[in-house]
């Protein structure tokens, strides 16, 4: 069984420096993509980061010059690390992993349950 726990949001002020985490753990045998999406009450779900299994990263233009992603693979683990937080940076923030799944001996997309980043002006 494939778990992702997500650590690192809470209230912080605008212009602050947050750094969130997901660590997937349970029947692993490789991870390959592994982003970070949010999601702010009545919008959509959008890609904020994202990292391959060879390091490559991607940033949409509008978080590009303020998100980093950063993984390390002897932990299973993804970080985002956010620079001059705005207000609009409230979401709730999920981990996405895709992985192999040694129970069910296929490979899959796995979510984290979200954590809230809230930033005040």
């Amino acid at each position: 069984q494939v778990q992702l726990v997500e650590s690192g949001g809470g209230l912080v002020q605008a212009g602050e420096y947050l750094t969130l985490s997901c660590q997937a753990s349970g029947s692993i045998r490789s991870i390959n993509f592994m982003g970070w999406f949010r999601q702010a009450p009545g919008t959509r779900r959008e890609l904020v980061a994202s990292i391959t299994g060879d390091d490559r990263t991607y940033y949409p233009d509008s978080v590009k010059d303020r998100f980093s992603i950063s993984r390390d693979n002897a932990k299973n683990t993804v970080y985002l690390n956010v620079h001059g937080l705005k207000p609009e940076d409230t979401a709730l923030y999920y981990c996405n992993v895709d992985l192999y799944d040694t129970t069910t001996q296929s490979r899959g997309s796995y979510w984290g349950q979200g954590t809230q980043v809230t930033v005040s002006s």
